[in-house]
């Protein structure tokens, strides 16, 4: 009789946990293929970094890993347009910079230091990485370049500026 019961919902349960995915538009997008690969990298690294001897190095692809995984959420599921104080592009571009140097790094001590099989399939896997986070970053850099020679104004911001003219035009 005292027990509270639980709304009625509309959606399974499971669609909740489906939405926490990236949606098939943005996964099919070249940011979100990037996105995906560097989180599969980074773990297929890490794990590999793991087992090996070469287990000093384990921080960077973990880092890594959960970075590119935060920037897979906020791209997908538009966390970023909410929060227009953080300078998105100008974060991905110094993860991607700082990824790619860092794995190039660790990958060359990978390979040519340690002599077990997983501290060079760990090594192998850095250096595809490595790619990866440098065709991102470049992408990135393009953007960046191409929005700075327009001016830095971007598509929505007359719109906006238009919309507050008219406003105080009416007053």
């Amino acid at each position: 009789m005292g027990d509270i019961e639980a709304p009625a919902s509309d959606r399974p349960p499971q669609n909740v946990l489906l939405s926490l995915l990236p949606t098939k538009e943005f996964a099919s997008s070249r940011k979100g293929m990037l996105l995906i690969a560097e989180v599969a990298l980074s773990l297929v690294s890490f794990v590999c970094f793991a087992a090996s001897t070469a287990a000093a190095f384990v921080t960077v692809p973990l880092l890594e890993f959960l970075a590119a995984l935060f920037l897979l959420f906020a791209y997908s599921t538009k966390f970023n347009e909410r929060f227009k104080g953080f300078l998105w592009p100008l974060m991905d571009f110094m993860r991607c910079v700082t990824a790619s140097i860092i794995f190039f790094i660790i990958s060359i001590m990978a390979v040519s230091k340690y002599a077990d099989g997983s501290s060079k399939a760990a090594g192998v896997f850095g250096f595809i990485a490595t790619i990866v986070f440098a065709l991102d970053f470049y992408f990135i850099f393009n953007e960046l370049a191409n929005f700075l020679k327009q001016g830095g104004e971007s598509n929505d911001e007359p719109s906006r500026q238009q919309d507050e003219f008219s406003d105080s035009d009416s007053d």
